[in-house]
């Protein structure tokens, strides 16, 4: 019994050092678990961030909805004739077409961790351009060609002030900005030049299937936005810039040479748009296009591109851009003063970035990167 006892107590010992094991699997249990989750394979894919940006976007068209339902509560008189609705709805279009071109190339560009105070600038000094008695002899080619060309030079200063000069963006399109009104002032000697070609006039008057020419524009650069942003290596590299500059330039990406590229491609926008806006006035004058930058930046950040950068979505901002049209519209009808809707506008924009910052801390990363940038 001596020798029994310090035995037992020697395995009880080590029984109780020994970690519990769990009870037995069953297998059938393992099986069914595995198929229910590959059953619904989209079930992760929406609750990860492949469906984030699909979220959000269902968010942005519910504020849509509720922004049709006070149009109709507040105005049942004229959303009860049906033709008015129609109307209505290319009319919120042909508002949102310019602001909306200029956002396709502005979300590029805050996509790839940067920002463009100069596009209504640009926009100004490219139609100016355009519509000097010069180009204007050159026929609808030569002012065409002139307006995107403007818009691309203009964007590819500013890209090299930022990129090799290393200047911030903000600072570098912000003194554009300055630079192009003065130089569109200058060439049209503070006068509004007017449009005498057909047909660019007719671009904002002429309709083709009931459905005005200038949301054609829209679509198609929306479509090549899309298209550009996430099918093709540009795209990716434009996310992968923004998200972190030095890991792309890692991992083979020319990031300045990149950075140049985003914002030629918003002065093609603010190209495209000057073309479009010249031909709602039938003229360009210095003033045109005036805070249009800050209405792209907003429908931007409205449909979830991140200030910060890295992080964006074309359709997102086209929501974006869509739901400012609609509430600019909805003021309207109900003869509502300017002032009222532009304190809407930016009560929205600091919601906006409010949310931003809960989630990401997007205004804390983009105002270290300017500091990054500045040292």
């Amino acid at each position: 019994m001596s020798e029994d006892a310090p035995t037992s107590t020697a395995t009880s010992e080590r029984s109780a050092t020994l970690p519990a094991q769990s009870p037995p699997v069953d297998p059938a249990e393992t099986h069914a678990a595995a198929e229910k989750t590959a059953a619904k394979p989209g079930l992760s894919w929406w609750r990860g961030s492949g469906g984030e940006g699909a979220k959000r976007n269902l968010g942005l068209i519910g504020v849509l909805v509720a922004l049709v339902v006070i149009g109709i509560v507040t105005r049942p008189d004229l959303y009860s004739d049906s033709s008015w609705v129609w109307g209505n709805f290319l009319t919120i279009l042909k508002l949102a077409s310019v602001v909306g071109v200029v956002t396709v190339g502005m979300t590029f560009v805050i996509i790839g961790g940067g920002i463009d105070l100069s596009v209504g600038a640009i926009i100004a000094l490219a139609g100016v351009w355009a519509t000097t008695v010069a180009t204007q002899s050159f026929g609808t080619g030569g002012m065409i060609f002139t307006a995107v060309v403007v818009g691309i030079c203009v964007g590819l200063v500013n890209g090299v002030l930022i990129s090799y000069g290393r200047l911030v963006p903000f600072i570098a399109t912000l003194a554009m900005l300055v630079a192009a009104r003065g130089l569109a002032a200058q060439i049209s000697g503070k006068q509004t030049q007017v449009s005498d070609n057909d047909f660019i006039n007719g671009i904002a008057a002429n309709n083709l299937l009931g459905i005005p020419l200038l949301v054609y524009i829209l679509a198609a650069v929306v479509i090549g936005g899309w298209v550009l942003l996430n099918r093709t290596t540009f795209g990716r590299r434009t996310v992968a810039v923004g998200g972190n500059p030095e890991a792309a330039r890692l991992a083979g990406i020319n990031v300045k040479r990149h950075t140049v590229l985003l914002y030629a491609l918003s002065g093609l926008c603010a190209g495209i748009a000057a073309i479009m806006l010249t031909a709602q006035a039938n003229s360009a004058q210095a003033a045109m296009a005036n805070l249009y930058e800050l209405d792209a930046i907003a429908a931007a950040i409205i449909g979830g591109t991140l200030l910060s950068g890295g992080r964006g979505t074309i359709v997102g901002s086209l929501l974006g851009v869509l739901i400012f049209s609609t509430i600019t519209n909805l003021f309207a009808i109900n003869g509502l003063s300017t002032e009222a809707q532009n304190m809407v506008k930016g009560g929205i924009i600091v919601a906006a970035v409010l949310i931003q910052q809960i989630q990401y801390g997007s205004l804390g990363k983009f105002l270290n990167r300017n500091r990054a940038t500045t040292a």
